[in-house]
């Protein structure tokens, strides 16, 4: 965004920017107060162009009636007289530090008055979203040209309230992160074939192992119902008929030495899904460096597949072999056994890293989501929520992914899409209670609904 507003303030120029904006705080302002003549407003203005658009909107409410006091952020000690409206100007994107927001009482008795942030509430950090003790709390933030990654991630969406974005003429065309929405799983899945067969998404699962079949059950079921025509399933050293999914077609491979008859066993699949409740022995961690370099069609490693892989370092080694996309897909745990240390506070930049030093699409799981591509390219998914806290829903996640490599889609639009069905989801199953298991059909009616929007029956 610093250079954003670089640009903008070349090509349009820095007094229209600061006019546009300060006239769109000024807006919502009036819409969160229903009027101005009489009301009482207390602006927090600072001295960069944050506080140049909080000070144009004060003029624009002044002239329209209201009361308006203008403050320094260094001048915010009470005690204050209550007022209907706090707008928080006081710093823009570039903050860091600390900060304690002024607390305003309201009027009619109210202990707090709502408060309308500019851009980003003050002391939540704008690429981060970790907020500082004393950070401003808003009902509303209008940001501007396009959200910021801190308004999505960690304290971020506890402090911003409802955020709406006003594009002001800022020239964001070219930004590599992007938020995915219902919009995009109807452009990129595509729909099927009229004379297309099951071979045409047939997925590969490796998944499970005594005492950890329900792992390859919900990875399998997964891929079923996020539109896989054929799924083949097996789990070293388990036999065939020890999986209780009828759509799905039992495969044997042997408790050791299992690499070469997989990859003699691919055939026509499309993808491989490879890892969910698998084990960690140093059998497995051989087939799976194995696999990594020589299997080549897309490949999504998930669970105890990340840990029998070794480290970042080890992957990349691997992977510079490959043919087809790799697809991982760690979290927070499986993240630290990859890269030595827990993903940082700037979540981006850390599935960034990870992908760029892998050569590999990260999948970093979360309460946001963030799917980064080698090449830098993020997609972030919100739809996720606590509900999905419960054992087994990165197998189903996986299997989803793995579903929609197979129907073609590029890996990271495949990771993105599928956390965020997977998120959409668990949002249409139980507020209590839901478990792993219910979330295959509800993904089978989320993709169903939203690609059929887009779509003439």
């Amino acid at each position: 965004m610093a250079r954003v507003d670089e640009l903008a303030a070349r090509s349009v120029g820095l007094d229209a920017l600061v006019a546009r904006a300060g006239a769109a705080v000024a807006h919502h302002a009036l819409q969160m107060l229903r009027g101005a003549y009489g009301r009482r407003i207390l602006v927090v203005a600072g001295r960069g162009h944050n506080g140049d658009d909080g000070r144009v909107a004060a003029g624009i409410l002044e002239r329209r009636g209201a009361h308006v006091v203008v403050r320094d952020p260094g001048a915010t000690a009470g005690p204050y007289a209550p007022v209907d409206l706090v707008v928080d100007a006081a710093y823009g994107t570039g903050f860091h530090g600390d900060y304690r927001a002024p607390r305003v009482p309201g009027t009619s008795g109210a202990l707090r008055a709502p408060v309308l942030a500019v851009d980003v509430p003050t002391g939540v950090d704008a690429t981060t979203g970790v907020a500082c003790g004393g950070a401003v709390v808003a009902d509303r933030t209008i940001t501007f040209g396009a959200l910021k990654p801190g308004l999505l991630l960690e304290d971020g969406p506890d402090h911003c309230g409802t955020v709406v974005v006003e594009p002001i003429g800022l020239p964001v065309e070219d930004a590599v992160t992007h938020l995915v929405d219902d919009g995009d799983v109807a452009a990129l899945v595509p729909p099927r074939r009229r004379a297309g067969h099951k071979w045409d998404s047939a997925v590969y699962v490796v998944a499970g192992s005594p005492g950890m079949l329900g792992a390859a059950r919900l990875a399998a079921e997964a891929c079923t119902r996020a539109g896989a025509g054929m799924v083949r399933l097996a789990s070293p050293g388990v036999p065939p008929g020890a999986f209780p999914v009828a759509e799905v077609v039992s495969r044997h491979l042997p408790g050791s030495g299992w690499a070469v008859p997989l990859l003699d066993d691919l055939g026509r699949c499309r993808a491989l899904v490879i890892g969910p409740g698998l084990g960690s022995t140093p059998e497995t961690g051989a087939a799976l460096r194995r696999l990594v370099s020589e299997v080549a069609i897309p490949m999504v490693v998930d669970a105890d597949g990340l840990n029998a892989l070794g480290g970042a370092q080890e992957i990349a080694r691997l992977a510079a072999a490959r043919r087809a996309p790799l697809v991982l897909t760690p979290h927070d745990g499986e993240y630290a056994r990859l890269v030595g240390t827990t993903p940082s506070r700037d979540r981006v930049g850390a599935a960034r890293a990870l992908a760029s030093s892998t050569h590999a699409t990260v999948l970093l799981k979360g309460a946001v989501t963030v799917v980064a591509s080698p090449s830098g390219a993020v997609l972030l998914v919100t739809s996720g929520s606590s509900r999905l806290s419960t054992a087994g829903t990165g197998d189903v996640l996986a299997g989803i992914v793995g579903a929609l490599l197979a129907r073609g889609l590029a890996p990271h639009h495949a990771a993105a899409v599928a956390a965020h069905v997977h998120g959409r989801a668990a949002a249409r199953g139980l507020a209590e209670g839901l478990v792993a298991g219910d979330l295959p059909l509800l993904v089978a009616r989320v993709l169903s609904d939203l690609t059929a929007r887009a779509r003439p029956s």
